[in-house]
């Protein structure tokens, strides 16, 4: 009996921490009660919030029971048994009428005499559930140890215990992915879209299609103010991981001294005010996107640790010697030409071509120039939305004029030239907007154009 008892103990214990369904794990606990005990049935019961017993496993009764609920006012054993700490045993001739009375599974006749044990469940000083025994062995129970009745009633409520816990964590990790898409689906609508008709367009719809579903790193170059940062999110939106966040780091405005650990993150102790560990714009990627602007912006000596987390996909954080393994998609962008980087010994030629995998160049608003009268009634609509100005239109006359000009400072340039002249035409409660609002200058004033990118794009709206 002992060495059945300790067997079944120690199986009970082990499931404790055994990656088992919640039935499973109710399951085996009545099987062991079974094993050990002199009862003919048995049943564990969950006491859930509203203060209704729900069986979740039971042995020697009919499986009808577990879609039963029981109120325990309406049961005065089972009443009896939750507010007992101690096993309550139930005489052969107790007068309270037993709930499972008429529906054990191998009774020949009507029941109406045996014994029963109870015991109720408790975890931290709480009740969380009740455990029955029944045989049609009168006496039956009268020689077990109150013991090894508490002490299944002690591994009952841990079990009882574990699964409640789990799936409450497993309840609160479906919110955070709720929350987490949620957030996701929010911070791409706050992004913008990426408007436009032209040809110039479609091919860089055609390009961000071809490679969104593969993991190849992309490096995505054009003008500032092209929207390098609307493909970084095209991208990962049409990509496997877009369930999943892109972190963003802008390399330009990385503090010099802690660069390092922003991207590879540190250990408490590290260096001067590191009080706490903390996790990488890599770690926080895993799985997911990591959108690096300005790549070009990035000093050398980063250059080559950030070569070795996109070769073998493992990192170091600061101040550590444990190396961590991360599953990141690199999405690069630049206003630089990086071969002339390269050229000048500004930019790793190993890391450029890791990097160059799947070029993508972003037009300019030169190279677009169709587009302007589209994105100039999907710019406005953020004013017209604002001010709740639904009427609030651009002159057509004006729409020639803004295709006739430069925009050395691309789509940007555009939107706070249209805003500002908006901004104007409501102080004067004017619902057109025509040329007196714009402050543009001539037309032949291209001198402020990116000299990175104006030998290779000559040509103008206004040409």
């Amino acid at each position: 009996m002992n060495s059945k008892l300790n067997n079944v103990l120690l199986n009970i214990a082990l499931n404790l921490s055994a990656n088992l369904a919640s039935d499973q794990h109710y399951q085996h606990l009545i099987d062991g009660i079974d094993q050990v005990f002199p009862c003919d049935a048995s049943a564990l019961f969950v006491l859930d919030k509203q203060g209704l017993l729900i069986p979740v496993a039971v042995k020697g009764l009919s499986p009808a029971i577990l879609g039963r609920r029981f109120f325990p006012q309406a049961h005065p054993r089972l009443q009896a048994i939750m507010a007992s700490k101690h096993p309550v045993r139930f005489d052969a001739d107790c007068a309270l009428p037993d709930p499972f009375d008429g529906i054990l599974l191998n009774e020949d006749q009507a029941i109406d005499i045996h014994d029963c044990l109870g015991c109720s469940l408790y975890v931290e000083g709480q009740l969380v559930g009740v455990l029955t025994l029944d045989s049609l062995t009168v006496g039956a129970f009268d020689h077990i140890e109150t013991v090894a009745i508490e002490t299944f009633a002690a591994l009952a409520a841990a079990t009882l215990r574990n699964i409640a816990q789990f799936n409450a964590l497993k309840d609160q990790n479906k919110k955070q992915k709720s929350l987490t898409n949620t957030l996701i689906q929010q911070a791409r609508s706050q992004q913008g879209e990426m408007v436009g008709i032209s040809q110039a367009m479609q091919r860089l719809r055609t390009n961000i299609a071809t490679v969104a579903k593969s993991d190849y790193a992309v490096l995505i170059s054009g003008e500032t103010g092209t929207g390098k940062e609307l493909v970084a999110h095209a991208l990962h939106a049409q990509s496997a991981r877009a369930d999943t966040p892109m972190i963003y780091i802008n390399c330009a405005a990385l503090p010099e001294g802690l660069a390092e650990s922003e991207l590879f993150g540190h250990v408490k102790g590290a260096f001067t005010g590191a009080n706490s560990h903390r996790a990488g714009k890599f770690e926080l990627a895993d799985g997911g996107t990591l959108f690096l602007d300005e790549i070009g912006e990035l000093p050398l000596l980063l250059q080559a640790k950030l070569l070795r987390v996109i070769q073998q996909g493992e990192l170091q954080r600061v101040g550590s010697d444990q190396h961590l393994h991360v599953n990141v998609r690199i999405i690069a962008a630049t206003n630089r030409q990086l071969e002339t980087e390269v050229e000048l010994g500004r930019f790793r030629a190993d890391l450029y071509h890791r990097l160059n995998v799947f070029p993508i160049f972003v037009p300019s608003l030169r190279e677009r120039c169709d587009d302007i009268p589209v994105l100039a009634g999907y710019l406005l609509e953020k004013v017209r939305h604002q001010f709740n100005l639904p009427n609030l239109h651009i002159h057509p006359k004006v729409l020639h004029m803004l295709e006739a000009k430069p925009w050395p400072g691309n789509i940007r340039e555009l939107e706070h030239t249209l805003t500002r002249a908006a901004l104007r035409a409501i102080q004067d409660e004017q619902k057109t907007i025509t040329h007196h609002y714009f402050d543009l200058p001539p037309t032949n004033d291209v001198k402020n154009i990116s000299p990175l990118f104006s030998l290779n794009n000559r040509n103008r709206c206004g040409n």
